[in-house]
């Protein structure tokens, strides 16, 4: 069976439920509960339901805007194609360049989580298991999303939804326990600013804070690479962006809050991923064999999660690839799934590769550490061009088509809420509310820098050599059997 370079991907293949669960997983709810969110309270400490809230109305504002693009332009190349359409196809370009590049970071992101929190959880039952034999679990985790994705988006976005509402389900059972536990702490401060960690005080401490609980919201617009291979896209698309960034948005907002009035907010600060003072700590101390369904639901996201990000990276890579912007052999397509093999193949060593490369360069917590924030760098950065795109294309679009609440003045918002936690991952303290991170996180703007100035040089030699390449960046690749009724060139008839 030989694979294919040319061709489409296989239309049709998901609905409304599974692409909902593409973005849902992508978000990583249970990971991002027990890891991700958690890593802000050394800043936000028991003001983190507030750093919570703050991500949730940035997202809301961004993910109208992305649900908008993606009823337009139902494109695998998703947020590429739609700044290209709004802005400028070099932008395009260049927001394809990083959009690639961090969304395959994001499985070797949670492999590292798999990893140390299955070897953390083995050592505290049996103290025989090495703490620090974490890697094999995140190979083995490496393994079971590379088959799922060489199996097609069918068996992939179908195995994401199983799992999806396994992990959500038990930790809104965990959050309503805790509430309930925590009786008279229950209390509205943690909206506020009285509870942030020493050192970050007031909104400083919140700003500084978010950048990890925007991290968890990171993935919401991760159904729309699947546009090509969605029933009815225009409506699908915008439905499950905007139904994973809320639901989910507001799942998080609860179970920190839970998490916050049941451990104190005054000693919160201390909260972590792991030992006594997190998720599985609590579980464990307090609410007896339910640790194990905690445990479980956080495995379950990590692979979860990865599985979702790990199509985005190669439907997006599989979109630039066919346009020739990126390899071409990036567009290789198996015969009968239709998976783009060769991504699949990239993605998988680029994650074994970064997971031991990094997790036992340092050691796993720290690697995640450096990922989250070279994530949140190039995710906010790209979300707020995105935004800029929205209020682009509706205004090249003319009067008919641009509301402005949506499309200009959602835009605007959506930008300025992340703007705080852009400046803070990059490591430039401009403002007073900006905290500076600390070695090896505050390596994350230089690496992200780096990356980016490579993408302008490729830029600038495809415009000399290949222009029109760069063009096709704008084009909507869907034929005449598409629902949406898009010519091959983007547009709409009459």
């Amino acid at each position: 069976m030989h694979e294919e370079t040319t061709g489409a991907l296989r239309r049709d293949a998901v609905g409304l439920r599974e692409v909902l669960f593409q973005s849902v997983t992508a978000m990583a709810p249970a990971a991002a509960v027990a890891a991700s969110i958690p890593a802000g309270a050394a800043f936000a400490g028991g003001s983190l339901p507030l750093a919570v809230l703050v991500a949730l109305v940035a997202c809301l504002f961004t993910a109208s805007c992305v649900a908008e693009l993606a009823r337009e332009l139902p494109a695998a190349g998703s947020v590429a194609t739609y700044t290209a359409r709004g802005l400028h196809p070099s932008a395009g370009f260049l927001v394809g360049w990083g959009y690639v590049f961090v969304e395959m970071l994001v499985p070797p992101l949670l492999l590292l989580q798999l990893g140390f929190t299955a070897a953390g959880t083995l050592h505290e039952e049996w103290s025989w298991y090495p703490a620090d034999l974490w890697w094999p679990w995140s190979l083995a985790g490496a393994g079971v999303i590379a088959a799922a994705g060489y199996l097609g988006v069918r068996a992939s976005a179908r195995f994401g939804t199983v799992l999806g509402v396994f992990e959500i389900l038990v930790f809104l059972v965990f959050a309503v326990l805790l509430i309930g536990e925590a009786g008279s702490g229950n209390t509205l401060s943690v909206f506020g600013t009285a509870h942030t960690a020493e050192g970050y005080s007031g909104i400083s401490g919140v700003f500084a804070g978010s950048v990890y609980t925007v991290l968890a919201f990171a993935g919401f617009e991760a159904a729309a690479p699947l546009a090509e291979e969605t029933v009815d896209p225009r409506r699908t698309m915008r439905r499950a962006v905007l139904g994973a960034a809320l639901g989910i948005g507001l799942f998080y907002v609860i179970t920190t809050y839970a998490m916050t009035v049941y451990f104190g907010p005054d000693g919160f600060a201390r909260f972590g991923a792991s030992g006594e003072s997190s998720w599985d700590g609590v579980a464990r101390a307090s609410f007896g064999l339910f640790w194990v369904l905690v445990f479980l639901a956080v495995i379950n996201s990590t692979i979860a999660n990865a599985n979702a990000c790990a199509n985005v990276s190669t439907r997006t890579a599989f979109a630039l690839a066919r346009i020739r912007v990126l390899p071409r052999m990036l567009a290789t397509l198996h015969p009968r799934h239709r998976s783009p093999v060769a991504g699949i193949a990239l993605q998988t060593v680029v994650a074994v590769g970064v997971v031991l490369g990094l997790g036992l360069g340092y050691d796993p917590v720290t690697a995640f550490l450096l990922l989250a924030t070279v994530i949140v760098t190039v995710v906010v950065g790209v979300y707020i061009v995105v935004n800029l795109a929205c209020a682009g294309y509706f205004l090249r679009a003319g009067r008919t088509a641009l509301k402005p609440v949506r499309h200009l003045l959602f835009p605007v918002l959506g930008s300025a809420a992340f703007i705080p936690a852009l400046l803070t991952a990059a490591g430039l303290p401009v403002f007073d509310f900006v905290t500076r991170l600390t070695a090896p996180v505050s390596y994350a703007g230089p690496v992200v820098g780096v990356w980016m100035t490579a993408g302008v040089v490729v830029l600038l030699l495809l415009i000399r050599r290949h222009p029109e390449r760069v063009a096709e960046t704008a084009r909507v690749h869907l034929d005449a059997s598409d629902p949406v009724g898009h010519r091959q060139d983007g547009t709409v008839p009459g």
